[in-house]
């Protein structure tokens, strides 16, 4: 229950205050913390919540890392469905929340609630093969990163910073792609609660991140073999 706890915390932490980057403070005149603000608050969520409870779950808050891990044999099977239920929890706790304090505001309109999508609800307007190659790929990296840095040979202490900068760096590449996902929970929870068809093309952002993970987690046991 500590563990189902501490994921459940994180991945609030992680859709509260990233995806609230995004939907409160990146677009005011003048003073908004455009993509740069909102990369960095995804990367800071992260950062912080694995100091916090990183060494009581391993610090996942995320659903294709958790299956990652499985693959990788950092986690048993049995306690994956577990992992994945509290992180949807989780982020849609979250979302919820924001929509709330956000309808707070006589001028707030959902609108797209800093979900995910491609084609018209891409930033840019990238069609879906473009958005399925990115969530793969940036996925896959994601997931090789944390098992490169959590490995028991890595320095220790400095996972937690390599992980948060390196969900930064994902961020400032694929949010006008995406809007950036390599994550199914934080995916659902903003769809929703956003005004768009983001429900509809939400498959991909649980498909894509998954693959991605298995084929990071893959490429780790690789390199690495059988080092833990």
């Amino acid at each position: 229950m500590k563990k189902l706890a501490a994921e459940f915390i994180g991945t609030f932490w992680l859709v509260f205050c990233g995806c609230g980057s995004a939907i409160f403070a990146a677009g005011i005149p003048g003073i908004g913390i455009g993509l740069l603000g909102v990369s960095l608050a995804f990367g800071l969520t992260v950062l912080t919540m694995v100091y916090a409870v990183g060494r009581i779950s391993g610090g996942h808050f995320n659903p294709a890392v958790s299956i990652g891990m499985v693959i990788g044999g950092r986690m048993s099977l049995a306690e994956l469905p577990g992992y994945v239920i509290v992180q949807v929890l989780g982020a849609a706790v979250a979302a919820g929340l924001l929509y709330f304090i956000g309808s707070g505001s006589p001028d707030f309109i959902a609108g797209r609630f800093a979900a995910n999508g491609f084609g018209e609800l891409s930033p840019a307007g990238y069609a879906l093969p473009a958005a399925a190659a990115i969530e793969t790929v940036m996925t896959a990296f994601f997931v090789f990163v944390i098992f490169a840095t959590t490995a028991k040979k890595a320095s220790a202490g400095f996972a937690p910073l390599a992980i948060g900068l390196t969900l930064t760096l994902i961020h400032l590449v694929s949010i006008p792609v995406t809007n950036t996902s390599v994550n199914p929970a934080r995916s659902t929870g903003a769809a929703i609660f956003a005004e768009t068809a983001a429900l509809n093309q939400l498959w991909l952002f649980w498909a894509a991140p998954i693959l991605g993970a298995a084929i990071g987690a893959m490429i780790w046991k690789s390199i690495y073999g059988d080092t833990n």
